[in-house]
């Protein structure tokens, strides 16, 4: 019987790009009557976990993105009253970023329509088999960065 595993190694990078897509996809549509894209909601999510407070420039480096696509989406969220950027005292070239009261209610709103996303997607995956598939993804990423320079 021939050895399948170098080539279910090799198709398991496109695996992965597939499935963070269609999950993706899965928390857009979800999401989306919260009227929220995917560089939003995430830019929500991030700035909770770096917490309020957080400058641009730490938000961009989180994200993976230039300085120049976090201000477009800092600026579409402050149209929706869900951001403020404000200046701290001491330094007028930084912009640190708060939510506003309507942007901490709608992550909550946000919270549960991910969590129903994540349900629906992780239907009939055991406890154990998603331990695994964490451990997994924890030593690929500790690889990735190991081997990254610039990390």
């Amino acid at each position: 019987m021939l050895n399948k595993k170098p080539c279910e190694d090799a198709e398991l990078g496109l695996r992965l790009g597939h499935v963070h897509r269609l999950w993706r996809m899965v928390v857009d549509h979800t999401v989306a009557p919260l009227g929220l894209t995917q560089p939003r909601w995430t830019l929500l999510v991030i700035l909770r976990h770096l917490g309020e407070g957080a400058t641009q420039k730490q938000l961009a480096e989180a994200l993976g993105i230039e300085l120049p696509s976090l201000t477009r989406t800092l600026g579409q969220l402050e149209q929706q009253g869900l951001v403020l950027r404000r200046i701290p005292a001491g330094d007028r070239r930084v912009r640190e970023v708060v939510f506003t009261p309507e942007g901490r209610r709608l992550l909550e709103a946000l919270d549960a329509r991910a969590s129903e996303a994540r349900a629906l997607l992780l239907d009939g995956v055991p406890d154990t088999e998603r331990e695994v598939l964490h451990r997994a993804l924890r030593r690929i990423e500790r690889n990735a960065c190991h081997w990254l320079p610039s990390r």
